[in-house]
């Protein structure tokens, strides 16, 4: 389990708006700017870089709750930070941000979960119909 010295550590990620990332290629839109769905990806991956878990343990996305509040076109920079604020046992709460070249894009609450990778992967496979 994460350790309580984990609350308020910080993680980041970046990124390039593309023509693979924008609302028009991923179908959340029709416009070639940065995707809802790719933006909440860059959140996500900003949480998981917050955290120092243990071999064999990943953590889980299960909620986000983010307002998408300005665009950012193909060919600019874009990022995200997540700051953990909380923890009730093996949950994670985050707040996130993301901003690109000229100002914020986006901010909102994320929470994880902290898994075993093999005791996850096992109940995915024994799902009935998988």
């Amino acid at each position: 389990m994460v350790e309580m010295t984990q609350l308020n550590k910080a993680g980041r990620a970046e990124t390039t708006v593309a023509a693979l990332n924008t609302a028009a290629t991923m179908k959340s839109g029709s416009l070639p700017v940065f995707a809802t769905p790719a933006l909440i990806a860059l959140m996500e991956e900003a949480a998981v870089n917050a955290l120092d878990l243990r071999a064999g343990e990943t953590s889980v996305g299960v909620l986000v709750h983010v307002a998408h509040t300005a665009a950012t076109p193909v060919g600019m920079r874009v990022w995200a930070e997540a700051k953990v604020t909380g923890q009730e046992g093996r949950k994670l709460f985050f707040h996130v941000s993301a901003a690109d070249e000229r100002g914020p894009v986006g901010e909102g609450r994320h929470e994880r979960v902290i898994v075993s990778e093999a005791d996850f992967l096992a109940k995915a496979r024994n799902k009935p119909g998988a």
